[in-house]
């Protein structure tokens, strides 16, 4: 008797949360091709759900063919955005511009999982930014950066580590935090926890 073909999914990065029409076209062919699920993680990523494990590579080649990058363990995250002043009326920075900056700088950059960043274009936060490992906060004169924000049964809120920041201090700011989480990092561990260690390298209020 034939055992059942396994099953896996795969998980389409989508910066700022912006999904070029070319992939989502052929998203969509394939997952009517092959009788898939999809599904728009909280992330801000597209997933097909319920592949073949037989089927997987010709799907993803199909998708890497028109520039698709796929989730992977080690790979740095991409920022969870909000939609960003241009299409807000309460926006006040433009969070899809410094997303880019963060993944141009960082990218190949190895972390540990259980790492995430946010950015919203205005205190109202609506991408996570005081529940999540590094949030930047866009305010009038720059961004807010919060450290150690965490959601689920035990939420807690990031610690604000600078106040009105350019890009420049941010992004230096990240790449001192990533060092620091992946050096005091076993194997997984939200940044909540390590924000009260001796050598956390900001101190408790900016």
């Amino acid at each position: 008797m034939n055992e059942p073909n396994s099953k896996t999914r795969l998980t389409i990065l989508v910066p700022a949360g912006r999904l070029a029409l070319p992939i989502m076209a052929k998203a969509t062919e394939l997952a009517q091709r092959y009788n898939l699920e999809v599904y728009l993680s909280t992330a801000q990523n597209l997933r097909l759900m319920e592949i073949d494990e037989a089927d997987l590579p010709a799907i993803k080649a199909a998708l890497a063919a028109l520039g698709a990058d796929f989730k992977g363990p080690g790979k740095f995250p991409l920022p969870r955005v909000c939609i960003g002043k241009r299409d807000c009326s309460t926006g006040i920075q433009e969070p899809e511009v410094i997303s880019a900056l963060i993944l141009k700088q960082f990218q190949g950059t190895p972390v540990k999982p259980k790492f995430k960043i946010a950015i919203s274009g205005c205190p109202l936060g609506c991408s996570g930014v005081m529940t999540t490992d590094i949030g930047i906060m866009g305010t009038r004169n720059g961004w807010d950066l919060y450290v150690g924000g965490k959601g689920g049964p035990h939420p807690r809120v990031g610690r604000r580590v600078l106040r009105e920041a350019n890009d420049e201090q941010v992004l230096a700011a990240i790449a001192t935090l990533v060092n620091y989480h992946y050096e005091k990092t076993g194997k997984k561990q939200r940044m909540a926890k390590l924000v009260e260690e001796p050598d956390f390298p900001f101190p408790a209020e900016a």
